[in-house]
Protein backbone atom coordinates (compact mmCIF):
# COMPACT_ATOMS: atom_id res chain seq x y z
CA UNK A 1 0.00 0.00 0.00
CA UNK A 2 2.76 3.02 1.11
CA UNK A 3 4.74 1.89 -2.60
CA UNK A 4 1.18 2.41 -4.07
CA UNK A 5 1.43 5.40 -2.12
CA UNK A 6 4.68 6.60 -3.11
CA UNK A 7 4.22 5.55 -7.12
CA UNK A 8 0.56 8.36 -7.17
CA UNK A 9 3.31 10.64 -5.55
CA UNK A 10 5.73 10.40 -7.95
CA UNK A 11 2.98 10.16 -11.04
CA UNK A 12 1.47 13.36 -9.81
CA UNK A 13 5.06 15.01 -9.48
CA UNK A 14 5.78 14.61 -12.75
CA UNK A 15 2.57 14.94 -14.19
CA UNK A 16 2.40 18.56 -12.41
CA UNK A 17 5.52 19.44 -13.63
CA UNK A 18 5.06 18.61 -17.27
CA UNK A 19 1.69 19.55 -17.85
CA UNK A 20 2.78 22.97 -16.31
CA UNK A 21 5.82 22.83 -18.42
CA UNK A 22 3.72 22.85 -21.68
CA UNK A 23 1.05 25.34 -20.99
CA UNK A 24 3.56 27.78 -20.17
CA UNK A 25 5.45 27.68 -23.35
CA UNK A 26 2.21 27.56 -25.16
CA UNK A 27 0.46 30.48 -23.20
CA UNK A 28 4.32 32.16 -23.81
CA UNK A 29 3.64 32.06 -27.41
CA UNK A 30 0.49 34.01 -27.18
CA UNK A 31 1.99 36.86 -24.73
CA UNK A 32 4.95 36.86 -27.48
CA UNK A 33 2.40 37.85 -30.74
CA UNK A 34 3.10 41.65 -30.98
CA UNK A 35 0.60 44.62 -29.69
CA UNK A 36 -1.31 42.31 -27.23
CA UNK A 37 -3.93 44.82 -25.54
CA UNK A 38 -3.42 45.95 -22.17
CA UNK A 39 -7.22 44.80 -21.42
CA UNK A 40 -6.36 41.13 -22.44
CA UNK A 41 -3.51 40.39 -19.97
CA UNK A 42 -6.28 39.34 -17.74
CA UNK A 43 -7.70 36.72 -19.61
CA UNK A 44 -4.18 35.13 -19.82
CA UNK A 45 -3.45 35.43 -16.46
CA UNK A 46 -7.05 33.47 -15.75
CA UNK A 47 -5.47 30.77 -18.01
CA UNK A 48 -2.00 31.06 -16.24
CA UNK A 49 -3.97 30.72 -12.92
CA UNK A 50 -5.97 27.80 -14.00
CA UNK A 51 -3.08 25.93 -15.88
CA UNK A 52 0.41 26.85 -14.65
CA UNK A 53 0.38 27.77 -10.82
CA UNK A 54 -2.83 25.67 -10.21
CA UNK A 55 -4.60 28.09 -8.46
CA UNK A 56 -8.71 27.60 -8.23
CA UNK A 57 -11.13 30.54 -9.66
CA UNK A 58 -10.50 33.60 -7.58
CA UNK A 59 -14.60 33.89 -6.56
CA UNK A 60 -16.63 34.53 -3.49
CA UNK A 61 -15.68 31.76 -0.41
CA UNK A 62 -19.68 30.40 -0.09
CA UNK A 63 -19.99 30.11 -3.61
CA UNK A 64 -19.71 26.99 -5.08
CA UNK A 65 -18.58 25.82 -8.55
CA UNK A 66 -20.45 23.72 -11.56
CA UNK A 67 -18.19 21.80 -13.68
CA UNK A 68 -19.74 21.71 -17.49
CA UNK A 69 -18.75 19.81 -20.18
CA UNK A 70 -19.99 21.31 -23.25
CA UNK A 71 -21.79 24.86 -23.92
CA UNK A 72 -24.99 23.14 -24.19
CA UNK A 73 -25.43 23.24 -20.77
CA UNK A 74 -27.18 26.06 -19.81
CA UNK A 75 -24.90 28.96 -17.63
CA UNK A 76 -28.19 30.48 -16.83
CA UNK A 77 -29.27 28.12 -14.43
CA UNK A 78 -26.18 27.32 -12.79
CA UNK A 79 -26.03 30.80 -11.75
CA UNK A 80 -29.25 31.20 -10.82
CA UNK A 81 -28.98 28.13 -8.28
CA UNK A 82 -25.82 30.48 -6.51
CA UNK A 83 -22.94 28.62 -8.09
CA UNK A 84 -20.33 29.45 -10.76
CA UNK A 85 -20.09 27.65 -14.09
CA UNK A 86 -16.51 26.20 -15.19
CA UNK A 87 -15.80 24.74 -18.81
CA UNK A 88 -13.67 21.56 -18.01
CA UNK A 89 -13.13 21.16 -21.65
CA UNK A 90 -9.18 20.98 -21.65
CA UNK A 91 -6.44 20.74 -24.53
CA UNK A 92 -3.94 19.07 -21.82
CA UNK A 93 -1.56 16.13 -23.56
CA UNK A 94 0.04 15.44 -20.31
CA UNK A 95 -4.11 14.87 -18.89
CA UNK A 96 -4.64 13.05 -22.34
CA UNK A 97 -1.77 10.60 -21.42
CA UNK A 98 -3.33 9.70 -18.00
CA UNK A 99 -6.59 9.37 -19.06
CA UNK A 100 -4.92 6.84 -22.29
CA UNK A 101 -4.70 4.20 -19.71
CA UNK A 102 -8.96 4.91 -18.67
CA UNK A 103 -10.38 5.11 -21.47
CA UNK A 104 -10.37 3.73 -24.98
CA UNK A 105 -7.48 3.87 -27.56
CA UNK A 106 -10.12 5.34 -30.55
CA UNK A 107 -12.13 7.75 -27.89
CA UNK A 108 -11.26 11.50 -28.50
CA UNK A 109 -8.38 13.43 -27.30
CA UNK A 110 -11.07 15.93 -25.13
CA UNK A 111 -13.03 12.97 -22.79
CA UNK A 112 -9.51 11.09 -22.03
CA UNK A 113 -8.52 15.01 -21.05
CA UNK A 114 -11.14 15.11 -18.52
CA UNK A 115 -10.57 11.42 -17.36
CA UNK A 116 -6.81 12.25 -16.85
CA UNK A 117 -7.63 15.54 -14.67
CA UNK A 118 -10.44 13.25 -12.70
CA UNK A 119 -7.87 10.79 -12.09
CA UNK A 120 -4.79 12.34 -11.03
CA UNK A 121 -6.46 15.14 -9.13
CA UNK A 122 -3.81 18.09 -9.73
CA UNK A 123 -6.14 20.69 -11.64
CA UNK A 124 -8.01 22.64 -8.51
CA UNK A 125 -10.56 24.25 -10.76
CA UNK A 126 -11.63 21.10 -11.68
CA UNK A 127 -11.10 18.80 -8.35
CA UNK A 128 -12.91 21.96 -6.20
CA UNK A 129 -16.31 21.75 -8.27
CA UNK A 130 -18.73 19.90 -6.47
CA UNK A 131 -20.66 18.73 -9.80
CA UNK A 132 -20.44 17.79 -13.25
CA UNK A 133 -22.78 18.50 -15.68
CA UNK A 134 -22.82 15.96 -18.63
CA UNK A 135 -24.83 16.77 -21.94
CA UNK A 136 -24.96 13.40 -24.29
CA UNK A 137 -23.99 14.86 -27.16
CA UNK A 138 -21.60 11.73 -28.31
CA UNK A 139 -20.84 8.56 -27.70
CA UNK A 140 -17.70 9.67 -25.92
CA UNK A 141 -19.44 11.82 -23.55
CA UNK A 142 -21.70 9.44 -23.01
CA UNK A 143 -19.84 6.41 -21.85
CA UNK A 144 -17.59 9.64 -19.65
CA UNK A 145 -20.60 10.68 -17.88
CA UNK A 146 -20.90 6.71 -16.46
CA UNK A 147 -17.11 6.87 -16.01
CA UNK A 148 -16.27 9.42 -14.06
CA UNK A 149 -19.22 9.75 -11.94
CA UNK A 150 -16.92 7.11 -10.10
CA UNK A 151 -14.69 9.85 -9.57
CA UNK A 152 -16.30 12.74 -9.65
CA UNK A 153 -20.45 13.06 -9.40
CA UNK A 154 -22.10 13.94 -12.66
CA UNK A 155 -25.56 14.50 -13.41
CA UNK A 156 -26.06 13.53 -17.33
CA UNK A 157 -28.56 15.69 -19.57
CA UNK A 158 -30.16 14.08 -22.96
CA UNK A 159 -29.55 16.43 -25.66
CA UNK A 160 -32.38 15.46 -28.55
CA UNK A 161 -30.90 14.88 -31.90
CA UNK A 162 -33.51 16.82 -33.62
CA UNK A 163 -34.46 20.55 -32.92
CA UNK A 164 -37.14 21.72 -36.04
CA UNK A 165 -40.08 20.91 -34.16
CA UNK A 166 -42.02 22.32 -31.08
CA UNK A 167 -41.63 18.35 -29.26
CA UNK A 168 -38.12 18.06 -30.04
CA UNK A 169 -37.44 21.55 -27.69
CA UNK A 170 -40.07 19.98 -25.10
CA UNK A 171 -37.55 17.10 -24.53
CA UNK A 172 -35.08 19.68 -23.38
CA UNK A 173 -36.87 21.47 -21.57
CA UNK A 174 -37.91 18.47 -19.58
CA UNK A 175 -34.02 17.79 -18.92
CA UNK A 176 -33.35 21.06 -18.07
CA UNK A 177 -36.72 20.68 -15.52
CA UNK A 178 -35.33 17.67 -14.31
CA UNK A 179 -31.79 19.32 -14.02
CA UNK A 180 -33.27 22.20 -11.33
CA UNK A 181 -33.60 19.87 -7.78
CA UNK A 182 -30.20 18.49 -8.56
CA UNK A 183 -28.49 22.20 -8.41
CA UNK A 184 -30.69 23.19 -5.85
CA UNK A 185 -29.51 20.25 -3.39
CA UNK A 186 -25.85 20.45 -4.59
CA UNK A 187 -26.41 24.42 -3.82
CA UNK A 188 -28.85 24.76 -1.46
CA UNK A 189 -30.09 27.90 -3.05
CA UNK A 190 -33.67 27.83 -4.76
CA UNK A 191 -33.81 28.46 -8.13
CA UNK A 192 -36.40 31.16 -8.22
CA UNK A 193 -38.31 33.51 -11.28
CA UNK A 194 -36.26 36.77 -9.87
CA UNK A 195 -32.96 34.75 -9.47
CA UNK A 196 -33.75 32.95 -13.05
CA UNK A 197 -34.06 36.34 -14.43
CA UNK A 198 -30.94 37.78 -13.13
CA UNK A 199 -29.34 35.04 -14.22
CA UNK A 200 -30.31 35.43 -17.77
CA UNK A 201 -29.36 39.71 -17.34
CA UNK A 202 -25.93 38.84 -16.57
CA UNK A 203 -24.90 36.10 -18.96
CA UNK A 204 -27.19 38.37 -21.89
CA UNK A 205 -24.49 41.16 -20.68
CA UNK A 206 -21.59 39.14 -21.65
CA UNK A 207 -23.08 38.25 -24.81
CA UNK A 208 -23.58 41.90 -25.27
CA UNK A 209 -19.79 42.18 -25.36
CA UNK A 210 -19.32 39.20 -26.76
CA UNK A 211 -20.88 40.70 -29.46
CA UNK A 212 -18.99 44.03 -29.58
CA UNK A 213 -15.69 42.10 -29.61
CA UNK A 214 -16.76 39.99 -32.67
CA UNK A 215 -17.68 42.95 -34.56
CA UNK A 216 -14.23 44.57 -33.85
CA UNK A 217 -12.75 41.16 -35.40
CA UNK A 218 -14.10 41.82 -38.46
CA UNK A 219 -11.67 44.69 -39.70
CA UNK A 220 -8.89 44.20 -42.46
CA UNK A 221 -6.24 44.75 -41.32
CA UNK A 222 -7.26 42.86 -37.68
CA UNK A 223 -7.10 44.58 -34.78
CA UNK A 224 -5.74 42.08 -32.94
CA UNK A 225 -4.52 38.52 -33.77
CA UNK A 226 -7.33 35.77 -33.87
CA UNK A 227 -4.79 33.39 -31.38
CA UNK A 228 -5.13 36.27 -28.48
CA UNK A 229 -9.14 36.15 -29.71
CA UNK A 230 -9.12 32.16 -28.91
CA UNK A 231 -6.98 32.68 -25.51
CA UNK A 232 -9.61 35.26 -24.55
CA UNK A 233 -12.69 32.78 -25.47
CA UNK A 234 -11.03 30.30 -23.11
CA UNK A 235 -10.69 32.49 -20.45
CA UNK A 236 -14.64 32.85 -20.23
CA UNK A 237 -14.47 28.66 -18.67
CA UNK A 238 -12.59 30.08 -15.79
CA UNK A 239 -13.27 32.99 -15.13
CA UNK A 240 -17.25 34.38 -12.94
CA UNK A 241 -19.39 35.76 -15.73
CA UNK A 242 -19.63 39.02 -14.33
CA UNK A 243 -15.51 39.70 -14.10
CA UNK A 244 -14.99 38.05 -17.62
CA UNK A 245 -17.97 40.61 -18.86
CA UNK A 246 -16.26 43.65 -17.15
CA UNK A 247 -12.82 43.20 -18.46
CA UNK A 248 -14.10 42.37 -21.76
CA UNK A 249 -16.06 45.51 -21.61
CA UNK A 250 -12.40 47.20 -20.89
CA UNK A 251 -11.01 45.31 -24.11
CA UNK A 252 -13.65 46.68 -26.06
CA UNK A 253 -12.70 50.01 -25.39
CA UNK A 254 -9.39 50.01 -26.07
CA UNK A 255 -10.20 47.82 -29.64
CA UNK A 256 -12.35 50.92 -30.22
CA UNK A 257 -9.60 53.34 -29.28
CA UNK A 258 -7.27 51.49 -31.72
CA UNK A 259 -9.99 51.53 -34.18
CA UNK A 260 -9.87 55.26 -34.32
CA UNK A 261 -6.44 55.73 -34.33
CA UNK A 262 -6.11 52.76 -37.08
CA UNK A 263 -3.51 51.00 -35.14
CA UNK A 264 -4.18 47.65 -36.94
CA UNK A 265 -1.65 44.24 -36.12
CA UNK A 266 -2.17 42.79 -39.22
CA UNK A 267 -1.52 43.54 -43.05
CA UNK A 268 -3.90 44.04 -45.60
CA UNK A 269 -2.47 41.00 -47.69
CA UNK A 270 -2.55 38.91 -44.97
CA UNK A 271 -4.77 35.45 -46.10
CA UNK A 272 -7.89 35.26 -43.59
CA UNK A 273 -8.52 31.96 -42.26
CA UNK A 274 -11.50 31.09 -40.86
CA UNK A 275 -11.33 27.95 -38.49
CA UNK A 276 -14.00 25.36 -38.00
CA UNK A 277 -14.51 21.67 -36.96
CA UNK A 278 -13.77 20.27 -33.14
CA UNK A 279 -12.78 22.54 -30.08
CA UNK A 280 -9.64 24.24 -29.50
CA UNK A 281 -9.21 23.92 -26.21
CA UNK A 282 -6.10 25.68 -23.96
CA UNK A 283 -3.33 24.67 -23.84
CA UNK A 284 -3.70 23.28 -27.23
CA UNK A 285 -4.11 25.54 -29.46
CA UNK A 286 -0.91 24.63 -31.65
CA UNK A 287 -3.20 25.52 -34.52
CA UNK A 288 -4.34 29.30 -34.20
CA UNK A 289 -0.43 29.56 -33.47
CA UNK A 290 0.69 28.14 -36.69
CA UNK A 291 -2.00 29.88 -38.72
CA UNK A 292 0.03 33.01 -37.83
CA UNK A 293 3.45 31.90 -37.66
CA UNK A 294 2.97 31.01 -41.02
CA UNK A 295 1.96 34.33 -42.24
CA UNK A 296 -2.43 33.78 -42.10
CA UNK A 297 -4.56 35.80 -39.56
CA UNK A 298 -7.21 33.61 -38.13
CA UNK A 299 -10.24 36.35 -38.78
CA UNK A 300 -13.24 33.92 -37.51
CA UNK A 301 -13.78 30.95 -35.82
CA UNK A 302 -17.08 28.96 -35.76
CA UNK A 303 -16.13 26.32 -32.67
CA UNK A 304 -17.56 25.70 -29.23
CA UNK A 305 -14.84 27.27 -27.75
CA UNK A 306 -14.96 30.22 -29.70
CA UNK A 307 -18.12 32.49 -30.99
CA UNK A 308 -20.44 29.89 -30.77
CA UNK A 309 -20.49 29.55 -26.98
CA UNK A 310 -22.02 33.07 -26.43
CA UNK A 311 -23.06 34.19 -29.63
CA UNK A 312 -26.98 33.74 -29.27
CA UNK A 313 -28.48 35.78 -25.90
CA UNK A 314 -31.28 34.13 -24.45
CA UNK A 315 -34.45 35.76 -25.58
CA UNK A 316 -37.58 36.20 -23.07
CA UNK A 317 -41.28 36.80 -24.63
CA UNK A 318 -43.18 34.72 -21.85
CA UNK A 319 -41.27 36.48 -18.50
CA UNK A 320 -43.23 33.74 -16.61
CA UNK A 321 -40.67 30.86 -14.76
CA UNK A 322 -41.98 28.52 -17.70
CA UNK A 323 -41.63 30.84 -20.51
CA UNK A 324 -37.79 31.11 -19.64
CA UNK A 325 -37.11 27.55 -19.25
CA UNK A 326 -38.56 27.63 -22.36
CA UNK A 327 -36.37 30.73 -23.89
CA UNK A 328 -33.48 29.13 -22.22
CA UNK A 329 -34.03 25.89 -23.96
CA UNK A 330 -34.76 27.65 -27.33
CA UNK A 331 -31.10 28.88 -27.10
CA UNK A 332 -29.27 25.80 -26.50
CA UNK A 333 -30.93 24.08 -29.25
CA UNK A 334 -32.25 25.65 -32.21
CA UNK A 335 -29.56 28.28 -33.17
CA UNK A 336 -27.05 25.73 -32.44
CA UNK A 337 -24.93 24.67 -35.30
CA UNK A 338 -23.20 21.50 -33.32
CA UNK A 339 -23.26 18.50 -35.31
CA UNK A 340 -24.28 16.36 -32.71
CA UNK A 341 -28.25 17.12 -34.55
CA UNK A 342 -29.13 15.39 -37.34
CA UNK A 343 -30.04 17.82 -39.62
CA UNK A 344 -27.19 20.80 -39.73
CA UNK A 345 -28.17 23.22 -42.50
CA UNK A 346 -27.64 25.87 -40.30
CA UNK A 347 -24.15 25.52 -39.80
CA UNK A 348 -23.70 25.63 -43.76
CA UNK A 349 -25.59 28.78 -43.79
CA UNK A 350 -23.15 30.31 -40.21
CA UNK A 351 -20.24 29.65 -42.00
CA UNK A 352 -20.91 31.19 -45.41
CA UNK A 353 -22.27 34.11 -43.21
CA UNK A 354 -19.14 34.16 -41.25
CA UNK A 355 -16.96 33.97 -44.67
CA UNK A 356 -18.98 37.15 -45.84
CA UNK A 357 -18.59 39.19 -43.21
CA UNK A 358 -15.36 38.31 -42.42
CA UNK A 359 -13.87 38.56 -45.96
CA UNK A 360 -12.75 34.62 -45.09
CA UNK A 361 -9.82 33.71 -48.36
CA UNK A 362 -9.75 30.21 -46.89
CA UNK A 363 -10.93 27.48 -44.28
CA UNK A 364 -9.13 25.31 -42.13
CA UNK A 365 -11.10 22.30 -41.26
CA UNK A 366 -10.19 20.97 -37.94
CA UNK A 367 -10.57 16.96 -37.10
CA UNK A 368 -9.77 15.95 -33.36
CA UNK A 369 -8.65 12.51 -33.56
CA UNK A 370 -11.28 10.26 -32.79
CA UNK A 371 -14.28 13.09 -33.16
CA UNK A 372 -16.83 11.29 -35.65
CA UNK A 373 -19.47 13.85 -35.22
CA UNK A 374 -17.24 16.44 -36.68
CA UNK A 375 -15.13 14.45 -38.81
CA UNK A 376 -18.69 13.39 -40.76
CA UNK A 377 -19.63 16.48 -42.20
CA UNK A 378 -16.53 17.62 -43.76
CA UNK A 379 -17.15 16.40 -47.06
CA UNK A 380 -20.69 18.68 -47.06
CA UNK A 381 -18.27 21.40 -46.11
CA UNK A 382 -15.62 20.79 -48.91
CA UNK A 383 -18.88 20.52 -51.48
CA UNK A 384 -20.29 23.78 -50.05
CA UNK A 385 -16.76 25.60 -50.18
CA UNK A 386 -16.17 24.33 -53.89
CA UNK A 387 -19.55 26.23 -54.78
CA UNK A 388 -17.83 29.39 -53.10
CA UNK A 389 -14.36 28.86 -54.30
CA UNK A 390 -13.46 29.09 -50.93
CA UNK A 391 -9.91 26.46 -50.65
CA UNK A 392 -10.35 23.95 -47.24
CA UNK A 393 -7.93 21.99 -46.17
CA UNK A 394 -9.29 19.05 -43.69
CA UNK A 395 -6.33 19.21 -40.65
CA UNK A 396 -6.17 15.93 -38.35
CA UNK A 397 -4.81 15.98 -35.03
CA UNK A 398 -4.81 15.43 -31.20
CA UNK A 399 -2.98 16.87 -28.13
CA UNK A 400 0.88 15.57 -28.66
CA UNK A 401 3.20 17.97 -30.21
CA UNK A 402 5.09 15.22 -32.63
CA UNK A 403 2.53 16.40 -35.74
CA UNK A 404 3.70 19.64 -35.36
CA UNK A 405 6.08 19.95 -37.90
CA UNK A 406 4.11 18.10 -40.07
CA UNK A 407 1.21 20.41 -39.75
CA UNK A 408 3.52 23.65 -40.32
CA UNK A 409 4.21 21.56 -43.66
CA UNK A 410 0.54 21.62 -44.80
CA UNK A 411 -0.63 25.07 -43.34
CA UNK A 412 2.35 27.36 -44.88
CA UNK A 413 1.48 25.75 -48.11
CA UNK A 414 -2.35 25.82 -47.52
CA UNK A 415 -2.00 29.91 -47.02
CA UNK A 416 0.53 29.96 -50.39
CA UNK A 417 -2.05 28.32 -51.73
CA UNK A 418 -4.41 31.38 -51.02
CA UNK A 419 -1.80 33.82 -51.28
CA UNK A 420 -1.34 33.06 -55.29
CA UNK A 421 -4.76 32.52 -56.07
CA UNK A 422 -5.61 35.89 -54.58
CA UNK A 423 -2.62 37.25 -56.86
CA UNK A 424 -4.27 35.27 -59.78
CA UNK A 425 -7.40 36.75 -59.10
CA UNK A 426 -6.23 40.18 -59.42
CA UNK A 427 -4.33 39.79 -62.08
CA UNK A 428 -7.64 38.67 -64.15
CA UNK A 429 -9.50 41.75 -62.76
CA UNK A 430 -6.56 43.98 -64.28
CA UNK A 431 -6.59 42.69 -67.54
Amino acid sequence: MDRQVQTNSRQRELFIKKSTRVAASYLNRVKSLPDLPDAAVPFLDALENTYIKLQDIAKPENVKTIGTLCVMVPAELICAAGAMPVRLCSGSYTAYSIGDDHIPRDACPLVKSIMGFAQIKALPVFDNCSLLITPITCDCKKKLAGVINSVKRTAAIHIPPLKKEDADTEVYVRELYRLIPVLEKETGHEITPGSLADAIRMVGRAQYEMSRFLQYRKYDPALLYGTQVMAIMNAYAYMPVNVWTEQMHLLNSELEARLKRKDFVGKQKQPRILVTGSPITFPNIKLPLLIEEMGGILAADETCMGERGLSDPVSVIEPSFDGMMRAIASRYTKPCTCPVFVDNRQRVFRLKQMIRDHKIQGVVYHVLRGCLVYDYEYQIMEEEMGKLDIPIIRVESDYNEEDVEQLRIRIEAFIELIKLKDHAKKKSERK
